[in-house]
């Protein structure tokens, strides 16, 4: 892929407007999102688009008149905000999804991840803890354990968070992002879920450590082994 260029865009180009009969509530009242971690706050969005020219032809429209019109949209709705437009080049005929090419042609780390080789996995599981996200397996003194789903889950939150204290409040949020109001468990809930995962990590219970008052930490020593793999989830994508 070749890298990115700048788009410009010609003058009067078609407008696209916002939505305007659905009320929107006071800044103070809008609920933060689901899922940010403690410490942290938005600061924006990528968004990719997947067209090219002949397709955009035939709509009667063109890239530039469109990356125009979203940022006058951007501009009427939030002023403050500022914006970098850029057009992914490809080689002509090139496979694949539209939008996909985009991304990897913008060097989308997840994007950039697929296309590498995956890296032939040593299936020697030596003693003491192996934590394999990229299999989802966890391994104890060179035993499978029998985690759940949601222990799985519950771990790999930890460990991809390695020696960041992280609050019951911000596991509930996103481990259970998608539950409703009724089906989310509780704080107190967590405990038990960590509770059953110590259980089955045996004598190396103590990698999951509980920080009084606050919530849990993963820590690392000697006797852990973490694999990761193309497409291991980012901590900071959370």
């Amino acid at each position: 892929m070749s890298t990115s260029a700048l788009l410009s865009a010609p003058a009067a180009p078609r407008h696209l407007r916002a939505v305007e009969d659905i009320p929107t509530p006071p800044a103070t009242e809008r609920p933060a999102p689901k899922g940010l971690p403690a410490g942290t706050a938005p600061r924006g969005f990528a968004l990719y688009v997947g067209l090219d020219e002949l397709k955009a032809a035939a709509d009667g429209v063109s890239l530039s008149v469109i990356v125009d019109a979203l940022r006058r949209t951007i501009a009427d709705l939030a002023p403050s905000a500022e914006t970098h437009a850029t057009v992914a080049l490809a080689p002509v005929g090139t496979g694949g999804r539209d939008v996909d090419v985009v991304r990897l042609a913008l060097h989308e780390p997840a994007a950039v991840a697929r296309t590498k080789p995956e890296e032939p996995l040593d299936e020697h599981v030596p003693g003491g803890v192996t934590i394999d996200i990229s299999r989802r397996r966890v391994h104890i003194d060179g035993e499978t354990a029998s985690l759940t789903f949601k222990e799985f889950e519950l771990l790999q939150y930890l460990v991809l968070r390695e020696g960041r204290t992280i609050e019951r409040t911000e596991l509930v949020s996103s481990l259970w992002s998608h539950a409703d109001d009724g089906e989310a468990p509780g704080e107190r809930t967590i405990d038990v879920h960590v509770r059953r995962l110590r259980s089955k990590l045996g004598r190396y219970e103590d990698i999951v450590r509980t920080v009084r008052g606050i919530g849990y930490r993963f820590d690392r020593h000697a006797d852990v082994v973490i694999r990761y793999g193309h497409g291991t989830p980012s901590p900071d994508r959370f």
